[in-house]
Formats: structure tokens, sequence, C-alpha cells
């Protein structure tokens, strides 16, 4: 069991067991009732915020929003502090990937005291539905997620490699556009004609800047057909590491014959003895 999810052990049969078992319990009624309204909470806070954002309503229902935005906070705040206050070793769980997004999801409001405007980031409360995946018993999806991550993290070198190709290209065209164009086309520097290269190999093409003479036209379509042909690269690689890690990923099966359970997901037959795996078995 994790530290973080431990009672506190100075007060077994108090309010902190009590609240304990209501907050972090997803298996008890009041756990379940807890859970569901902490949701609805988060899906109207958050919503608050994107309505504030439109002038409009801003206009009509500022106020109002103000204090129901104030209002969840001070609600979300205690009940960080509460937790807290309910398990055993409270740093682990400050420090935990929960922890830290409950954390992120007060700061904005306080912030914006001093930082106008800076509210409106109080939409990473959203990323606190994550504990759906607990409240309803969704752990294999977690464990799906984390074959992706790990995927990424293997292939990261590559990918790395690739970006670095990409700069070294948007670089060098940026650099050439605005010697071919310069400011009277919108190409005031390298960085600009870089935001351009960026654009355009990426085939985005936004049109805020582009090539008015024949021959910045000419080093367009050649970043435009480069743009086209690497654009599948990070894909590719992310996915031939990923079908690799799932080649490699073992399940539970066990050999009726001898016992080995260190077989892959698409094994057929044991890899130590050839007998017919068991649930391929009942497949058939």
């Amino acid at each position: 069991m994790n530290p973080f999810h431990t009672p506190n052990p100075h007060d077994t049969e108090g309010w902190r067991q009590r609240c304990f078992h209501i907050i972090f319990g997803y298996d008890t009624k009041s756990g379940r009732i807890f859970d569901v309204v902490l949701v609805l909470a988060i899906l109207s806070s958050v919503v608050i915020v994107i309505a504030d954002s439109v002038n409009a309503l801003h206009a009509r229902h500022g106020n109002i929003f103000s204090i129901a935005e104030w209002t969840f906070t001070l609600l979300f705040t205690a009940e960080y502090l509460i937790r807290l206050a309910i398990i055993r070793q409270p740093l682990h769980y400050a420090r935990s990937f929960y922890g830290v997004v409950d954390l992120l999801s007060l700061l904005p409001t306080y912030l914006s005291l001093l930082f106008p405007g800076l509210h409106f980031l109080a939409v990473l409360r959203v990323l606190r539905i994550l504990r759906i995946f607990e409240i309803l018993h969704m752990r294999r999806y977690t464990r799906a997620s984390s074959v992706l991550l790990d995927t990424l993290f293997n292939s990261w070198r590559k990918i790395l490699v690739f970006l670095l190709a990409m700069l070294t290209i948007i670089t060098i065209f940026g650099a050439l556009l605005y010697i071919i164009e310069g400011p009277v086309h919108g190409f005031t520097s390298i960085p600009i004609s870089m935001y351009w290269a960026l654009v355009s190999v990426s085939t985005v093409g936004y049109g805020d800047i582009s090539p008015a003479t024949p021959f910045g036209k000419l080093a367009a379509s050649f970043l435009i057909m480069i743009g086209y042909g690497i654009i599948a690269v990070p894909t590719g690689i992310y996915t031939a590491e990923l079908v690799t890690s799932l080649r490699t990923r073992t399940d539970g099966r066990a050999c009726e014959s001898c016992a080995k359970a260190d077989h892959t997901t698409d094994a057929i037959h044991c890899r130590h003895c050839g007998t017919l795996l068991l649930e391929t078995k009942k497949n058939k």
C-alpha cells in the first residue's frame, strides 16, 4: 500500500480515519458519493472559468463568476489540506502526481491577486478528473497509458535526433529567405524567417508571411516538399517502438507443462517447452 494512501496512525478511530475512508475510499458508499460530488465540482469550476473568458458573459455575470470561482477554490483548498492531514506521510502525497495536480489547480486563483488574468489557468483543474480511473476501477487503462509513455521514453533519442535535424533545416531556410526576401516582404529578421520556415515545413501555412520573389517561392517549394517527406518520421519512430514494446510485453499466462510464466502477449506456444498455452487452447 502506498504511504500516502494509508491513514494517519495517530487517530485510528477518530475523524482522520472517517475522513480517510470518505476521501480515499473508493469502495464505500460515502466514498463514492464524495468522488461523484468532487468530479461534478471540478467540472463546474472549469465551466465557470471558460464562461468567464467570454466577454459578453463576463460583462453580464463577472461578479457571479468571481464569487463562484473563489468559492470552489476555497473548497478545494480545504479538501487539499484535509488530504494532507489524514494520511501517514503527507509529503509523499504532496510530491505525488495527484498531489502536484491538486496544488497546481489552486495556485492560479491565488496568484491572480498579484497577476490579473492568471486565474484562467485554473482550467488545469480538469486534470483532477484523472481520478475517475481509480473511482471506476479502470486501472487497466492506466496501465495501457503507461505502455504509451514507456514507448515515448524509449524512443526519445530518435525523436530528438529528428527534431535537431528539423531545427537545422529551419535555420538554414530561415536565413536563406531572410537574404532573398528581406524586410521589404516581411522577413525582418532571421528568427521571423525561421518562424515562416517552421510554419511551411509543418505544412500549416498561416499565410501571414509569404515569399514574393521567384527565388523565394522556389525555396519555399523545396521546403514544403521536404515537409511532406518527413512529416511522418516521428510517427513512424513511435509506432515502430510501440510495436516492439507490445511484442516484448509479458502477461500472466503460465505453461501447463513447465509452469513458466514469462510469455509475451502475442505468444501462442511456450517459449521454453513449446506447449500450447492455456488461454490459446480455450480460444480454439
